[in-house]
């Protein structure tokens, strides 16, 4: 006696709609995943590529109202900006910021600038540049 076999002979009659779905899924994700990559290449080449001024803090100098910023700014040749420093007291209050200006045709500057403050200040704080 033998047993009559319910299921359909594998491959005989195309995919199986698990294996469409599955397909159609991957297909999605390669798509989906291929535009995160597009969107954070923009925004990488957006933030880091157009980006005409930077800066960095080389040394600090506390005095009794005021505090002297050594900074080297990077920028363009013909770009003109400014560059926020703040200085901070002991307690961690707010004591100074000011905008510092930088234009001309170098593109690396040194300078050292003096930022006034309310009391002692124990830091100098580059927040950031920004391009005109």
């Amino acid at each position: 006696m033998s047993t009559a076999s319910t299921r359909l002979p594998e491959g005989r009659y195309g995919r199986s709609s698990d294996e469409r779905a599955d397909h159609k899924l991957r297909i999605a994700g390669a798509v989906l995943g291929a535009l995160l990559l597009a969107l954070m290449g923009y925004f990488a080449y957006h933030y880091v590529g157009q980006n005409k001024i930077s800066a960095e803090v080389i040394s600090f100098e506390q005095e009794k109202d005021a505090v002297k910023v050594h900074l080297e700014v990077r920028k363009d040749s013909g770009a003109s900006g400014y560059c926020t420093l703040r200085s901070q007291a002991e307690s961690g209050a707010e004591v100074g910021r000011a905008d510092f200006r930088f234009d001309g045709d170098a593109t690396r500057i040194d300078r050292v600038v003096t930022l006034r403050t309310t009391s002692p200040g124990t830091t100098a704080e580059l927040l950031g540049c920004h391009a005109d």
